[in-house]
């Protein structure tokens, strides 16, 4: 499962929402969630994968899950883009 957002924080994804983003995927232990943007693609799982894509203001980023609870994974790393003003849903 896949959903695509436009980062509107104006600081990007730093370490904060970086950190936020990591221990919501790592609440899920039967999914591997990525982050896919600039043609690179890293795990949700590890900050200084979130942190090595550089994401600014504008910037477009995909969240892929695969796996057990990919569906209530994919929810809660949306709620959390959402609900901390990182982005919103690039339709």
């Amino acid at each position: 499962m896949q959903q695509t957002f436009r980062i509107t924080d104006e600081d990007g994804i730093h370490a904060r929402p970086a950190t936020a983003l990591v221990n919501t995927a790592n609440k899920f232990k039967g999914a591997e969630s990525f982050a896919e943007a600039n043609g690179k693609k890293v795990t949700l799982k590890s900050i200084l994968g979130v942190l090595s894509l550089g994401l600014e203001q504008g910037d477009t980023i995909s969240i892929i899950v695969d796996g057990e609870g990919e569906a209530e994974a994919l929810q809660a790393l949306t709620d959390v883009m959402v609900n901390e003003g990182l982005g919103e849903i690039n339709a």
